[in-house]
């Protein structure tokens, strides 16, 4: 009886694991990771402790290029939106490119003290976890494939994307796909996100995120009482919406994050706001989830006049959607599920399929293949400044990036 084509396919990739790891040069490569250790947490010392927080990446991308160019790849440069790019060109020109990102933007806004420093073995910092390992594992993988002189048969694209994190909204993933002159070369995507190997993602999780903003005609605690309070007016909407069913099947969550209003203890605010995200895997439950806020604040709203008693204006509202990230997942038998797979076989390593908001989710929702793993090593305390990072086991990662992009790129 013949075998399902998707065992024979996977069996395929197993026998082509064991053969690129068996390759001499493949082999100088994965001992590079380890003997360039040190280089390595420079780096990471030194790319974290640039700035870079959403919409100002600039500073950090300038060091980045200036990498790419050491490095030698070709085609080096900062486009429109601020991705940095390079390419190693493959041995075929006509097969489609393999690109390999890792975002560059950090959660912490203009200011934050970053405070990156080595202590012992474990490096310190916000940003050196989330996305210092990434962009590490970027430079690592061309700088061992340089340096072993790596014949691949398909190019290969590296990218330093910019907005990933809070409401960069992935716009260096959409105008890499959606509108630059790399959108139809490009083929398999491997995202480099933070540290571990634990974990693929396959499914990207979607998310929706508004501003709401109430207005009113604010005025004098004392001789204006009686005026509609639009934090009175939030704090109603607020209540309202937490008060929306929220099934665990499938599971969807709804966060108000941010709010804000007022200028004074004594004085009724002309505005007040919030941010709100919604997650889900299914678009069906966040339209439902979006329709509740926008009830919440319409009734909220509705229990004041639109025109105040001394005939100024009353309660107004405005909701706002500041960011929109596609839901969608990997086909089960996509060739670089099949390819990761079989590297985590062949390497001892143990990961779970994942459901996450990385920057996988645009190439997953255009139909691309994509995957989001870690670079190796571990860390914690993400998007807080007590992060850290230890880069014990990172060449495991490493080799693990290495195999996955050889397998899909092609080693003759």
């Amino acid at each position: 009886m013949a075998l399902p084509a998707s065992i024979n396919a996977h069996t395929a990739v197993q026998h082509e694991i064991v053969r690129l790891a068996g390759l001499r040069d493949v082999h100088l490569a994965m001992e590079w990771f380890r003997s360039h250790e040190p280089e390595l947490r420079d780096w990471q010392l030194e790319v974290a402790a640039i700035p870079a927080p959403p919409f100002g990446e600039g500073p950090r991308a300038e060091w980045l290029r200036s990498r790419f160019g050491e490095l030698g790849l070709e085609d080096v440069q900062v486009d429109a939106v601020g991705n940095v790019l390079g390419a190693l060109p493959g041995s075929e020109a006509e097969e489609k490119l393999i690109a390999v990102t890792a975002h560059i933007d950090t959660v912490f806004a203009a200011g934050t003290p970053l405070n990156v420093r080595r202590e012992g073995d474990r490096l310190h910092g916000a940003g050196i976890s989330d996305n210092g390992a990434g962009i590490v594992g970027l430079l690592a993988l061309a700088s061992a494939l340089r340096s072993a002189q790596v014949r691949h048969s398909a190019g290969l694209l590296f990218i330093g994307n910019v907005g990933e994190e809070g409401e960069g909204d992935l716009r260096g993933m959409r105008h890499i796909f959606c509108e630059s002159s790399w959108k139809d070369r490009i083929g398999p995507v491997v995202v480099l996100d933070g540290a571990a190997t634990d974990t693929v993602v396959t499914q990207a999780l979607g998310s929706r995120r508004f501003q709401v903003t109430i207005t009113g005609p604010g005025g004098h605690s004392w001789s204006d009482f009686g005026a509609p309070n639009p934090i009175v007016v939030l704090a109603r909407a607020i209540s309202r919406f937490s008060r929306t069913e929220l099934p665990v099947e499938p599971k969807i969550s709804a966060n108000v994050g941010v709010i804000g209003g007022g200028t004074s203890v004594n004085s009724i605010p002309e505005s007040a706001s919030m941010r709100v995200d919604i997650r889900s895997a299914s678009p069906e439950e966040m339209d439902r989830v979006e329709r509740a806020l926008r009830e919440a604040v319409a009734e909220a709203a509705a229990e004041y006049p639109k025109r105040a008693r001394n005939g100024s204006k009353g309660i107004g509202y405005e909701i706002q959607l500041i960011g929109c990230r596609p839901a969608a997942e990997l086909d089960p038998n996509a060739r670089i599920l099949h390819v990761i797979r079989a590297v985590d076989a062949h390497l001892g390593n143990r990961a779970r399929p994942h459901r996450a908001s990385t920057d996988a989710n645009i190439p997953l929702s255009l139909g691309r293949e994509a995957i989001s793993i870690g670079a190796g090593g571990s860390g914690g305390g993400a998007h807080t400044l007590q992060e850290w990072y230890d880069p014990a086991e990172r060449d495991l990662g490493l080799k693990r990036v290495l195999l996955a992009v050889l397998a899909l790129a092609g080693v003759r």
